[in-house]
């Protein structure tokens, strides 16, 4: 499946970096990636869209690869961003997923461009981080419960953290990735980096900050501040994904998203974790969403 690479220029003067995979008049999928991912697409999801016909797209948000940082930008923004993509692509409408980071910007398309997406879905997707009712750091990983702590007292607390999070991330070594990120791997996600799918996940994770922590640290900054949307918004088709073994985005938090987004499809498993959906549950999120164009 060819991938094409744009340079996209939005109305403020930035620049966005977007991969694009499938044909042109194919129906439209726009893939947001975790954090701190870039714009990957995996090897098996690419195989899948192309078995249905559909046309992945993707891009690096603000401060990832070349795209340039927007500071202070919020979780709403990414919706604007899709926009000025799809519009460059030609695209007026389209589906969206997201997984992990990626989910509250998909949910955020999904609440502010309701006659552009025709579905939108969440895979182990964070709550809001004001979440009445919701214990936000409850279950996680230490390595997390640090993060987002140091995101909550601002960027000189967490720019350092990061920086030393992804000196460790650089190699080349997946046994060394793994171990780095112990606190958040549950048995059934440590699992995942035995098979194919781990080298594209760590290679998904390099690519994230190889140029740097920037669009990292304003991801984690977005979501400890309001999204500057609200879910109640969402009018249209929402699938929700959820693993009870998720030590990066506890079960709590889907369970939280699923009694909150109205008409929400939701799949909250007790066997699932947060790096499984990424492995298997893709195909199954591609044929839902298709089947709302």
């Amino acid at each position: 499946m060819e991938i094409r690479r744009h340079h996209v220029p939005t109305p403020d003067g930035r620049t966005l970096d977007v991969v694009d995979a499938g044909a042109v008049g194919d129906p439209a999928i726009v893939v947001h990636s975790g954090t701190p991912s870039a714009h990957t697409f995996y090897g098996n999801h690419l195989a899948d869209a192309e078995r249905r016909d559909a046309r992945l797209v993707s891009y690096a948000r603000p401060g990832y690869l070349s795209s340039t940082r927007a500071p202070g930008r919020t979780v709403a923004d990414a919706a604007t961003d899709v926009a000025t993509v799809t519009d460059f692509l030609g695209v007026e409408r389209f589906a969206t997923w997201g997984i992990s980071g990626g989910g509250p910007h998909a949910l955020a398309c999904a609440a502010l461009l309701p006659t552009r997406v025709v579905a939108a879905a969440s895979l182990a997707s964070i709550a809001p981080w004001r979440a009445e009712g919701l214990d936000f750091l409850g279950g996680m990983g230490e390595d997390n419960v640090v993060e987002f702590t140091a995101a909550m007292s601002g960027e000189d607390e967490l720019r350092p953290l990061l920086e030393t999070f992804r000196q460790g991330m650089l190699g080349e070594d997946e046994g060394a990735l793994v171990e780095q990120m112990r606190t958040l791997l549950s048995p059934v996600d440590a699992a995942v980096f035995t098979d194919a799918l781990g080298v594209e996940v760590a290679r998904s994770l390099r690519d994230g900050v190889a140029s740097g922590i920037d669009g990292w640290l304003d991801d984690d900054l977005a979501f400890a501040r309001p999204w500057g949307f609200d879910l109640t918004a969402i009018s249209g088709p929402v699938q929700l994904w959820q693993g009870e073994q998720d030590l990066m985005v506890p079960f709590a938090h889907g369970r939280w998203l699923a009694a909150h987004i109205p008409g929400v499809d939701a799949h909250l498993s007790s066997e699932e974790g947060h790096l499984t959906l990424l492995s298997t549950r893709v195909p199954a999120v591609h044929e839902w969403l298709l089947g709302h164009f």
